[in-house]
């Protein structure tokens, strides 16, 4: 009798299934995900630390009677609104506020790319100059305003009695004195502070542009003028938007400089917003209208920034 050898292919062991590598990529992903979260752990705690909770904090404030020494006395709503537009300070602080913030961004800017287009190409004492016109950025802007203030005292200061030995004027330059030269004096400041930082943005947009499209142009018979009208300033669009950005958000918050060279003098002409978020909080001790005037003032922030991103998208587009 003969016996059958079993099949091969039927008594062959089944297929081993390939769940190990399906498990090890889904166990790789997994140790990825940890990995980002344990990165943005941090900073999330930080935003969360603060920014998030104080801006709940200073919400709460804003709708509620809030004495800096007794605490929280009971909600108000909208009383402390009202009472920041009722103040005789409000409308002339955002008026010189708007004022001190058109005229720096278009000094400032102006500035910054004159100096960024003077050490664009590498030349002998490029590197020099381009450490000098950065270095008073690296000093803090309370202690430049101290410097300045200094500077402009009419009696101990440097620049009036040269101006008075040469004859230009009669006696000690009151350089904050009056309000045209108390704010002429800090765009003055502000503009040597600034202008270094905002022309280091401006350069690295400028140095990203292909030096092949200016030989290109160069060939067809462009002038400078047209080159920058044509190439420059169309591809540098991106800097500008920053730094444009940057200079609007920077002088609407302006405080240091006017807190330390004019304390809001003379006469309250020089007052800025948050300068009189300062007073509301530490002079008048009312941390509720304080608060309701850093929600407008958070809240017009974000409507002129988002009004900034679309006209420039707008721009692109177009």
């Amino acid at each position: 009798m003969q016996v059958k050898t079993p099949d091969r292919a039927a008594t062959a062991d089944p297929p081993v299934r390939t769940a190990a590598p399906h498990r090890r990529r889904r166990m790789r992903r997994h140790s990825r995900t940890l990995q980002g979260l344990g990165y943005a752990t941090p900073t999330a705690v930080f935003v969360a630390v603060l920014f998030v909770l104080p801006l709940l904090l200073v919400g709460r404030m804003s709708l509620h009677d809030w004495p800096l020494l007794a605490g929280d006395q009971g909600g108000n709503t909208p009383e402390n609104y009202t009472d920041v537009t009722d103040s005789t300070l409000f409308w002339p602080a955002v008026r010189f506020t708007l004022l001190y913030t058109g005229i720096v961004t278009v000094v400032l800017l102006g500035l910054a790319l004159l100096l960024a287009l003077l050490v664009q190409e590498s030349r002998p004492g490029t590197g020099f100059f381009r450490t000098v016109y950065f270095l008073p950025g690296a000093l803090g802007l309370a202690s430049a305003s101290l410097l300045f203030w200094g500077m402009y005292s009419p009696t101990t200061g440097p620049l009036s009695r040269p101006l008075e030995k040469l004859g230009l004027v009669d006696g000690p330059v009151s350089f904050l004195g009056t309000p045209t030269s108390a704010l002429l004096s800090t765009v003055f400041l502000v503009v040597w502070k600034f202008a270094g930082f905002y022309m280091l943005i401006l350069l690295v947009g400028l140095q990203r542009i292909p030096h092949e499209l200016y030989e290109a142009a160069r060939m067809d018979g462009a002038s400078r003028g047209q080159i920058f009208r044509s190439i420059t300033l169309p591809l540098l669009r991106p800097s500008l938007a920053l730094s444009l950005l940057l200079c609007v958000t920077g002088s609407l918050l302006a405080f240091d400089q006017f807190f330390v060279l004019t304390k809001g003098g003379p006469d309250n002409s020089t007052v800025t917003v948050v300068q009189l978020i300062y007073r509301e909080a530490f002079q008048r001790l009312d941390l509720g209208t304080a608060a309701a005037l850093s929600i407008i003032v958070l809240a017009a922030l974000l409507l002129l920034n988002a009004l900034q991103f679309r006209g420039l998208r707008h721009v692109d587009e177009s």
